[in-house]
């Protein structure tokens, strides 16, 4: 069995090192590293309360008339996602069931989970999802004291 050829990484003796080699510490490289030990740890924090899920990529849009979130699930069958919605909040919830066909899946598999607050004045009732290629819509009405118009200011001078 062949070992492949390592270069490199060696250190030289403890404390003599040539005056010509580069300093070896990289501010760059620790900044870099601290931001991804930072996302991981903020990526962890967003997950699931009730298990190691995963959190979909989410849009939240307005518009004149209503809320619009958009989940990607790509892959994901519709009978697998769930949506529930009350007059205070929005949960999209399911599960991404996968065969591993190789020996490493790097690919999302498992539950999945996602929340948001709502703002009043959200016609619940109303509220309508679908999905297209992959892409979870949800419509939520405003009611009509909730919609945006435009005020004329009074007064004087």
């Amino acid at each position: 069995m062949n070992l492949p050829v390592h270069r490199g990484g060696g250190t030289p003796e403890q404390g003599r090192r040539p005056f010509w080699e580069p300093w070896e510490w990289n501010p760059f490289t620790e900044f870099e590293n601290l931001w991804r030990d930072m996302s991981r740890t903020f990526e962890r924090g967003a997950g699931p309360v009730w298990g190691s899920g995963w959190v979909p990529a989410v849009e939240e849009d307005e518009t004149d008339d209503a809320y619009v979130v958009r989940a990607e699930l790509p892959g994901i069958p519709r009978e697998n996602v769930s949506v529930d919605v009350d007059a205070h909040e929005l949960r999209i919830s399911g599960e991404l069931t996968e065969e591993q066909q190789g020996r490493v899946l790097s690919r999302r598999a498992g539950r999945f989970f996602y929340r948001t607050s709502l703002p009043s004045g959200v016609d619940s009732e109303k509220a309508e999802a679908e999905m297209t290629n992959g892409i979870l819509t949800v419509r939520l009405p405003k009611s009509g004291e909730s919609k945006r118009r435009s005020i004329s200011i009074g007064g004087e001078g």
